[in-house]
């Protein structure tokens, strides 16, 4: 996966996302401690950027391949062997994230009309975060197994070199 930086989209979308987070949550802190008036969206609004962070950040975690993972049969398994079992991992997983993708998508269409409790947004904005960051992690899985299927060999990131 040549021309993978040290940083990519995912991976600042998700920094914007936490330092709006802590932002947030400051606000609360002193809401809450009478240094500003307190705002009852705040802690929804927390909740929202949390959820959106986490599934943006899933993207970074399969562009960089440092998702966790049960290693105790791929460590015995030599050359040809853990390439194959690499690569069928990848497929499965890309399979299983194209369906979740189509569910999450069949989820924003069916909130579109609920009203948020405290925030000016449709329910479908919160439910959307899955369908975007599957978006991602279909490109990188599938660049991921691209990659393997070229070289022969589980993909291993290095931000530093050509792979």
């Amino acid at each position: 996966m040549s021309g993978h930086g040290r940083y990519s989209i995912e991976g600042y979308a998700a920094t914007v996302l936490f330092l709006g987070l802590i932002f947030v949550v400051l606000l609360q802190v002193f809401g809450r401690s009478g240094f500003l008036p307190a705002a009852v969206w705040t802690e929804e609004l927390a909740r929202w950027i949390w959820v959106w962070m986490a599934f943006i950040a899933t993207g970074e975690a399969e562009r960089r391949n440092v998702q966790l993972r049960m290693g105790i049969l791929a460590e015995v398994l030599l050359g040809r062997f853990r390439f194959v079992l690499f690569t069928l991992i990848d497929l499965v997983y890309l399979a299983v994230t194209c369906h979740l993708l189509w569910v999450g998508y069949q989820t924003v269409l069916r909130t579109w009309n609920n009203e948020s409790v405290t925030l000016l947004f449709s329910d479908a904005v919160l439910y959307a975060s899955y369908p975007v960051a599957a978006l991602f992690v279909i490109w990188r899985v599938a660049s991921r197994i691209r990659w393997q299927l070229i070289h022969r060999s589980p993909f291993v990131f290095d931000p530093e070199g050509e792979q």
